[in-house]
């Protein structure tokens, strides 16, 4: 039914008939959006690995098709060697400025060392094959080499190893599919030399032992549960597996959180019934703190395995957890039942 309003009449639209703008005596037909085919919308992009072709195309379809096989080689040797080559070729400049320097002081050439205009001059006058001015110059683009690789190497050496499960995952692939040549395979098995582009998670262990338990548990449930759909279009192979990172984030922060509230409420209960049954005499109260030790190594075990928090981080957690029992102890070791 038509409703009036401040502008005319308003009628419910219907999302297939076209929809009409008018301004002014002009009137505008807009044809409704048209509905995206799903195959042509995808064009350009296969929807399995295995609809890429065979060989290097197909491993790079399976490497980009989650985070967790992002592995590569770092090649920490040949950044080690091409900076070692840098290196002396700049200790070389380095060394014949010296001398060059030295052999001006010692013939009485004070005044090149401390006016350039005049020693680039004097340079040219002589027509000296390598003056000091072309010697800096070749060791700033030397030093500028040197940085860039330097700096280079340092970011990839912050690059993080790959987790051994999804090491073994990859190699299993290349090992089972064998996308390409045994001679241009071998960079797998460079284990040491592999990083993985994906970032480093509070929880990354806990979540790879979780994933490890999913993959255990493998139904209809567990894949309709942790894996989209498009996830279970990426490929057709039964034995690879892809998992959703949010719901396995939003799995494993509901298993922190009932952890957590393990640890919260044991050891209150525990230490409540001890000091109220025991009418807060001296054996009850040791008792109690045996409670407090025992939780207070547990909790400490739950942080440094289910996340990466840093020593600093697990000791001052640890003293608050501690000092809440204490607190406990202390309001309810005079307590009678």
């Amino acid at each position: 039914m038509a409703e009036k309003t401040a502008f005319g009449e308003k009628t419910a639209c219907d999302p297939l008939t076209p929809v009409t703008a008018s301004s002014g005596d002009t009137i505008v037909d807009i044809p409704p959006p048209e509905e995206k085919d799903p195959q042509k919308a995808g064009a350009g992009l296969p929807e399995k690995v295995e609809n890429c072709p065979q060989g290097y195309p197909r491993l790079a379809a399976f490497l980009s098709s989650d985070q967790n096989f992002t592995l590569y080689r770092g090649f920490n040797y040949l950044h080690s060697r091409v900076l070692l080559h840098l290196q002396e070729e700049v200790s070389s400049l380095e060394r014949e400025l010296d001398e060059l320097d030295k052999e001006d002081e010692e013939d009485g050439n004070h005044d090149r060392l401390k006016n350039l205009e005049l020693d680039r001059a004097t340079a040219q006058a002589e027509r000296e094959e390598r003056p000091r001015h072309v010697i800096v110059g070749e060791i700033k683009n030397k030093l500028l080499e040197y940085d860039e690789v330097l700096i280079k190497a340092r970011e990839m050496a912050s690059f993080q190893r790959p987790a051994d499960r999804d090491y073994r995952s990859v190699r299993t692939w290349l090992y089972n599919t064998r996308p390409i040549v045994d001679e241009e395979e071998g960079f797998i098995r460079c284990k040491e030399d592999i990083v993985t582009l994906r970032h480093g998670r509070e929880c990354a262990g806990f979540d790879g032992l979780v994933e490890s338990i999913l993959k255990r548990l493998d139904s209809k449930v567990t894949r309709y549960l942790f894996c989209t759909r498009e996830l279970r279009q990426k490929t057709k192979d039964k034995h690879v597996y892809y998992f959703s990172p949010s719901r396995v984030d939003t799995l494993v922060g509901l298993i922190i959180t009932l952890v957590i509230f393990i640890l919260l409420i044991l050891p209150v209960v525990a230490m409540y019934r001890l000091t109220s049954l025991g009418n807060g005499n001296v054996h009850s109260t040791f008792q109690a703190i045996g409670v407090l030790i025992v939780f207070t190594l547990l909790f400490s075990g739950a942080m440094a395995a289910l996340t990466k928090a840093r020593r600093h981080e697990l000791f001052a957690a640890s003293a608050a957890y501690c000092a809440v029992l204490v607190v406990f102890i202390s309001n309810f070791s005079g307590i009678t039942p």
